[in-house]
């Protein structure tokens, strides 16, 4: 009896203990979930609220190089350049010049036969002399008539003669006058008329104008060639290639750093050496097709490596300002506000700033004024983009590969994908 009584107060008591139990793991269950809960939605809050400030790439401004290398395509051209034409129709009986031939001034290049040229000539100089005895015929006549006249006008006086007559022999002796003038006169124009020919009869001797190198020869024996000015078929063409012309044509962008004086190198395909030349000429007017400007350079060419008509690129030697820096194309805000861009200080807010544009490199622009070397610049900013808004910078580690491959840009951080 004894034994029974004592185990049986032991039951309730394990069934209030499980019970405790069983509500204090509710108990933990629960707060459990209520605690991974506000964590989960702190959590969310934190990354809606990063999601909500932009991330953005900078770059920084540059300094431009001392010597600016401006590349450009030329043509090159010979100092004189002389087009020769047939001045005299006729048959072409001998060429003594071929192209490459080193000639001198008025030496002798081709001969034309022209007889009809000739005859011509023969026959003004035939007419020539036929005015000049005309002429003193009409002297005699003239001394004949004013001795007349001179003997009549006493004879009148004295009352030997009539006053008819006298007025006659007066008349008759201005007549021949006036007709000695007239032959006169005609000789001079029949001077001329030979001198014309025998000018004429020169072009018969194809010379060459100025010391150079016969570039091109268009006759051979026995060509017909006819007279007429630049309409006909050049017969030959002579450069002077001792200094040659290069002639740019220069965007307006770069006008203003190119003077005369300017130093420019030329590179041209084919050839290892490089050859020195100046700008001496600027047209003073621009092609509005293509807004550029024709220039001249001049380049020595004491071993006539240089050819008429070979093309070149031209690298011009232009001094850079020191105080004006670059940035890329893409960090610029366009606004009606003017040009600005967007900065980034040490507290990661906004700051737009005006600046002043210089040159246009393409993908890289120059500044001129508003910028400092430390600038850090947003790359692509929004149109959006206000002074005072919060960014936040990607890491150096996300910089795709495309920037990578930005052409000189030294980025402080990138931009995430």
């Amino acid at each position: 009896m004894s034994s029974d009584s004592s185990t049986r107060p032991s039951k309730p008591r394990r069934v209030v203990l499980l019970l405790v139990v069983v509500a204090a793991g509710t108990i933990g269950l629960v707060t459990f979930g209520i605690t991974d809960r506000a964590k989960s939605m702190q959590e969310v809050k934190i990354w809606t609220d990063e999601q909500a400030i932009p991330t953005v790439r900078l770059v920084q401004p540059e300094r431009g190089a001392v010597e600016e290398q401006l590349v450009l395509p030329g043509t090159v051209n010979g100092f004189y350049k002389g087009t020769l034409f047939a001045r005299a129709s006729g048959y072409v009986t001998a060429w003594h010049k071929d192209i490459g031939a080193h000639v001198k001034k008025d030496e002798v290049l081709a001969v034309i036969s022209a007889p009809d040229l000739d005859q011509q000539l023969e026959e003004a100089k035939a007419q020539y002399v036929q005015l000049q005895a005309a002429v003193e015929q009409a002297q005699a006549a003239a001394d004949l008539g004013r001795v007349t006249d001179q003997r009549t006008s006493r004879l009148v006086v004295q009352g030997w003669s009539s006053a008819e007559q006298g007025d006659t022999d007066r008349l008759n002796s201005a007549a021949r006058t006036a007709a000695l003038a007239v032959a006169k006169a005609n000789v001079v124009a029949q001077r001329a008329v030979v001198g014309r020919l025998e000018e004429l009869t020169r072009f018969e001797q194809i010379r060459a104008p100025f010391d150079g190198v016969v570039t091109a020869r268009n006759v051979d024996i026995g060509d017909l060639v006819t007279a007429g000015g630049t309409s006909g078929r050049a017969l030959f063409q002579i450069s002077d290639i001792h200094r040659m012309r290069i002639y740019v044509n220069v965007p307006q962008a770069f006008l203003g750093q190119l003077k005369p004086g300017v130093k420019a190198t030329l590179h041209l395909p084919g050839q290892q050496e490089t050859f020195e030349s100046e700008l001496v000429t600027t047209s003073n007017a621009l092609v509005e097709n293509s807004r550029t400007a024709l220039i001249e350079l001049q380049a020595d060419n004491p071993d006539g490596k240089l050819w008429p008509g070979a093309f070149t690129e031209v690298h011009f030697h232009l001094p850079s300002p020191a105080d004006t820096l670059r940035i890329p194309a893409t960090a610029l805000v366009f606004g009606a506000q003017g040009m600005r861009v967007a900065a980034v200080d040490e507290n990661h807010k906004v700051v737009l700033k005006p600046v002043t544009l210089g040159r246009n490199l393409g993908n890289r622009v120059e500044i001129e004024s508003g910028l400092a070397l430390s600038d850090r610049l947003i790359d692509n900013p929004q149109e959006s983009t206000e002074t005072g808004d919060v960014v936040q910078i990607a890491s150096a580690d996300k910089k795709t590969t495309a920037d990578n491959g930005a052409e000189k840009t030294t980025p402080v951080a990138s931009k995430t994908d």
